[in-house]
């Protein structure tokens, strides 16, 4: 940032009066901008004992496998949020059940909430975002090529759980990861 949007001051970094964290503040005017982490919400959804997954047609990491999210609009609940992205990529409708886990992303300032999902129908064709979709078991399920720690943990955590067989409770997990992502090995 490096202008005001409110003057179109210069912009410098301190720490404003009575805070405590570095800020851009506006030069001429005085305007605090706060950066705050970035909300991402989606699902796992499932359909006969397989999970849906979605492989990627746009950066960052197009062309390798994901669960259907993205980020949270102005105005949703999570659970909203989470259903409208997985449906847009999935491209049939997906009921969002309860949270399964939330995954903390301090590093490039986010926070990743997955729901429990139940594909309502097979998908025929998948939204813009999508190359393709698959149903995977746990076996055949292309490890190698997720685009997201954050999915795959998520995808572990789930499988372990119904392993288990004792339900899924709600899991809280904090991922540190580097700012960028390296290549994925195919």
């Amino acid at each position: 940032m490096k202008y005001c949007s409110r003057c179109g001051g210069a912009i410098t970094r301190n720490i404003p009066p009575g805070d405590t964290r570095e800020r851009y503040v506006c030069t001429q005017c005085g305007e605090v901008f706060y950066e705050n982490p970035r909300m991402i919400v989606g699902s796992v959804p499932e359909w006969e004992e397989r999970l849906l997954l979605c492989r990627r047609a746009i950066e960052p990491r197009l062309g390798l496998w994901t669960l259907p999210a993205g980020f949270l609009e102005n105005g949703e609940t999570t659970a909203e949020g989470a259903g409208r992205e997985s449906e847009e990529e999935v491209g049939a409708p997906v009921t969002i059940g309860p949270p399964l886990i939330l995954v903390n992303l301090p590093r490039i300032h986010q926070i990743h909430l997955f729901y429990l999902g139940r594909l309502e129908k097979l998908p025929s064709s998948p939204g813009h975002e999508t190359l393709e979709t698959g149903l995977f078991t746990e076996t055949d399920l292309p490890w190698t090529e997720l685009a997201f720690p954050s999915v795959r943990l998520t995808i572990e955590y789930y499988f372990q759980k119904r392993r288990e067989r004792r339900g899924f409770p709600f899991h809280i997990h904090d991922l540190r990861i580097e700012r960028t992502l390296q290549p994925v090995a195919k």
